[in-house]
């Protein structure tokens, strides 16, 4: 009986950690702001982030049909398309090249792409499939006479070195906006949240980013245990956060790195759409 008991527990577990790995959960958020041009009102953004080269089906088809059944205008991807420590690029090819079918992709690179040596191979097909890789640049998404921008740096993590690490996104941040209309809306996707006192500085309007894994373990009610570069209780783990005036996204990611679960933290795609 107590053997039976244990079997019965072993697949409760196994089943519930399945649940939690690869069942995704869409967040929706309606973001409002007088510097949306009328002509991009309900304008929807589905956000991506942190697949960790992971699988979600044959060829990537339940998460491919998440992301259509949200009829987006746009998706961003905010890195970590492939995982250092496992790397493999199928999972990202298959995902990319059905998703700009969908709608154009804006991608920028997380740390994982920065710390693996096979990352450029993967980038030149990215780029055949039409994917827009935002390095350090910028692009105006335009609906008849009006337009937005839509910015993208690279993740600093080449550098050991925290304050060197934020002189760089500085120094790149710096570049990008500088061409900038100021009175336009703005939007910035970069990979790490942490630093959205700097994306702030420079004026951007809604930012996308990814990185914390949702915290990785959440404990209901209270939020993330841990998360890279912000430690334990993590601030921006998940949802929409405000920092003067600019707003912050967070993605939960899809994948994992290091630790293997995700504990009540399922995979996570986000749906945005602007409102005058």
């Amino acid at each position: 009986m107590k053997f039976k008991r244990f079997i019965i527990f072993i697949a409760i577990i196994i089943l519930f950690l399945y649940f939690n790995n690869n069942y995704i959960y869409t967040s929706k958020i309606k973001f409002k702001s007088s510097k949306i041009p009328n002509e991009f009102k309900g304008f929807r953004i589905v956000h991506l982030s942190d697949l960790h080269s992971k699988r979600f089906g044959k060829n990537q088809r339940y998460l491919i049909s998440k992301v259509k059944s949200q009829k987006p205008d746009i998706i961003v991807f905010t890195g970590d398309l492939v995982d250092k420590r496992k790397y493999d690029e199928n999972p990202p090819i298959e995902l990319m090249r059905e998703l700009v079918k969908i709608a154009p992709v804006y991608y920028v690179t997380g740390n994982h792409e920065n710390w693996s040596d096979n990352f450029k191979s993967l980038e030149v097909k990215l780029k055949d499939y039409k994917v827009n890789i935002l390095h350090n640049e910028y692009k105006e998404i335009k609906i008849k006479n009006s337009s937005i921008y839509i910015a993208g740096i690279d993740e600093p993590s080449v550098q050991i070195e925290v304050y060197r690490e934020y002189s760089i996104t500085d120094s790149e941040l710096k570049k990008c906006a500088s061409n900038l209309n100021k009175n336009k809306f703005k939007i910035l996707l970069a990979h790490r949240p942490d630093l959205i006192s700097l994306y702030s500085k420079y004026g951007f309007d809604l930012i996308f980013s990814g990185h914390a894994h949702g915290g990785q373990v959440r404990i209901p009610f209270i939020g993330g245990i841990v998360a890279p570069n912000q430690g334990f209780f993590p601030k921006y783990t998940s949802g929409l956060y405000n920092f003067n005036k600019s707003s912050l996204v967070v993605s939960r990611g899809l994948g994992n790195s290091i630790f293997p679960f995700r504990i009540f933290n399922c995979p996570n795609i986000v749906v945005v759409t602007l409102e005058k």
